[in-house]
């Protein structure tokens, strides 16, 4: 359980597969986004049919609404979302650190201010790692201190060093959970739940900015702290500029573990995910694709198309004839643009659909390339095909 192995690689690209309670992950994989245990617009059905592996779902806003302790009472996450196949829990750090003038930062943790209604809560790195073990996810993260992209080093160095800090108090307190075997109850309460026990492992988090001293000296100190099952590369694709983000994956890369699947997080544009895999990463998410989808805007091998553009009015062909998806599959062009003109909720399932499964498609396309060792030419040729199509 919770074992990684290389299958291939080309260059530093790797294909793989990761071990999971709830199923095996072929990477690179595209992780869809169910930040409040649903994915936008999609189902599980859906997500089933356009083969996603893993889905992730936010500690911080199902803490907020429903609370874990209603999750944990109608059988855990899993069971609450109708979805049988891997699920990771972000820790919510992103979120609280998002929520700037109503959050108060101290060694200990965050004081917040709820989205919802106001009510002042609080988040620690042990009731991060709790709440998670209550929704008992295969995969939990770390509770980290995220800066903006940009962020000069002693922001940077703070930062670090508290994320490091509090990684130590997440392991810990996982530890006693996972001892403690507590499946079956609430944690701090006696109320019986219907959640199986809870098989979980959980990952730290890297931060230090854009300086290559910091992620290094991070990586390091990390790797000292406990023989981990997964690396998350956390604090990048938060409004730096995308070269810095691909150099400083490049610096990274070397000094990362090969027996360690490498989670980047909130990274979901097609071009960044090909950057990131030739740059040695094996896991992504982002609700890009979704956010993207129900603002008409869809992924097409030749880049991104705005459905809404008048010239697709009478368009009679698919979104993307390489596509298998039912968008792509069953309706027009023409069709697609009516959804959106008419503000018909269809639509935004239609594009959101197709998105997330073109970026489920380019991970597989990836894992095939890099297992017939043609993943430096493929990913050229893709390249030129999507950030330079030829005109219409």
């Amino acid at each position: 359980m919770f074992e990684f192995a290389v299958i291939a690689t080309t260059g530093s690209a790797r294909a793989g597969t990761l071990t999971l309670p709830h199923g095996t992950v072929e990477t690179p994989c595209f992780m869809p986004v169910g930040t409040r245990g649903s994915v936008r617009a999609l189902s599980p059905h859906d997500l089933r049919a356009i083969g996603a592996q893993v889905v992730l779902a936010n500690t911080y806003h199902l803490h907020v609404r429903p609370g874990e302790d209603v999750v944990a009472e109608l059988g855990g996450l899993h069971r609450f979302m109708a979805w049988d196949r891997p699920l990771l829990t972000d820790s919510g750090g992103f979120q609280v650190f998002s929520l700037e003038g109503f959050r108060r930062v101290d060694d200990d943790g965050v004081d917040f201010q709820s989205h919802l209604d106001g009510s002042r809560r609080r988040l620690t790195p042990e009731r991060a790692v709790e709440i998670q073990w209550t929704l008992g996810a295969d995969v939990a993260m770390a509770f980290d201190h995220v800066v903006p992209g940009g962020a000069d080093e002693p922001t940077a160095r703070d930062a670090l060093e508290r994320t490091l800090r509090w990684l130590e108090r997440c392991a810990k307190r996982h530890r006693e959970l996972a001892d403690g075997r507590t499946g079956g109850r609430s944690i701090g309460t006696d109320r019986p739940t219907a959640r199986p026990p809870v098989r979980q492992t959980l990952w730290p988090i890297l931060q230090g900015g854009a300086s290559p001293a910091l992620r290094r000296e991070g990586l390091h100190r990390i790797l000292e702290l406990g023989d981990w099952t997964g690396l998350a590369i956390g604090g990048l694709s938060v409004g730096e500029p995308k070269p810095l983000m691909y150099r400083t994956l490049e610096q990274l890369e070397p000094a990362l573990p090969a027996s360690l699947p490498r989670y980047l997080m909130g990274v979901g544009f097609p071009e960044d995910l090909v950057a990131a895999v030739e740059r040695g990463v094996d896991l992504f998410d982002c609700v890009a694709p979704t956010r993207m989808g129900r603002n008409g805007t869809a992924f097409t091998p030749e880049g991104p198309r705005n459905i809404r553009n008048a010239g697709f009015r009478t368009d009679p062909g698919p979104l993307d004839a390489t596509c298998d998806c039912e968008t792509c599959t069953t309706y027009t062009r023409g069709y697609l643009r009516h959804l959106f003109a008419a503000e018909e909720l269809l639509g935004l399932r239609l594009l959101s659909l197709h998105n997330v499964r073109y970026l489920i498609r380019l991970a597989a396309q990836m894992r095939a390339a890099i297992r017939s060792g043609e993943f430096t030419a493929w990913a050229a040729d893709w390249r030129q095909r999507y950030l330079h199509p030829e005109p219409a």
